[in-house]
């Protein structure tokens, strides 16, 4: 039989785990973890329902492909991501070689601004790739996940804190080169 001084001495002697926090990059670690694995299950589930076999997806069996998609891809995104108040158009050169279809309009539309007003407003943006991941190749076309950090500022100084991106990438292999024909936020 349980008296109250039983149930009263239990509940002192319950262990202070549950009430430990857990540190806020761990959560957000855990919840990019959590998408990209959701993301990978769903891809899967698709290609499954569609009748597209496993070793049909190149990122799967060709390490070397999936890591020059990744190198070139992400190479890019820093370069076309980034840019310097002093020198805007050093940015829009190398989108005009690494960005093609969708993605070149795409980045006309947006840029434009950024020509504007990063020199009157002395911007500087600083883009950083964190992670990126093929989660389908085949052929010449490549499609990845891709986690970025960017930080700006302004006459050399901090304008705000790191912003994170996530970005879903379309890419085809052209002379050798993966160039990005697609970009869209996840």
């Amino acid at each position: 039989m349980t008296t109250d001084t039983d149930t009263a001495e239990a509940e002192v002697e319950a262990p202070p785990a549950a009430k430990r926090r857990v540190p806020r990059h761990r959560l957000v670690l855990a919840a990019a973890v959590i998408v990209a694995l959701a993301a990978g299950g769903l891809l899967a589930f698709t290609e499954k329902q569609r009748g597209a076999s496993p070793s049909a997806n190149r990122a799967l069996v060709d390490a070397e492909a999936t890591a020059k998609a990744v190198g070139d891809v992400s190479n890019a995104l820093v370069k076309v991501l980034s840019y310097q108040h002093g020198d805007v158009a050093a940015t829009e050169k190398a989108a005009a070689q690494l960005l093609e279809g969708k993605a070149a309009g795409q980045y006309r539309a947006l840029y434009g601004q950024v020509k504007a007003q990063a020199p009157a407003q002395r911007l500087t943006l600083t883009t950083r790739v964190v992670r990126a991941g093929v989660t389908r190749l085949s052929g010449d076309t490549a499609h990845l996940l891709v986690f970025l950090d960017q930080v700006s500022t302004r006459n050399g100084k901090p304008a705000g804190g790191t912003a994170a991106a996530q970005l879903a990438i379309t890419a085809r292999l052209r002379d050798g080169q993966w160039r990005i024909t697609e970009i869209r936020s996840s």
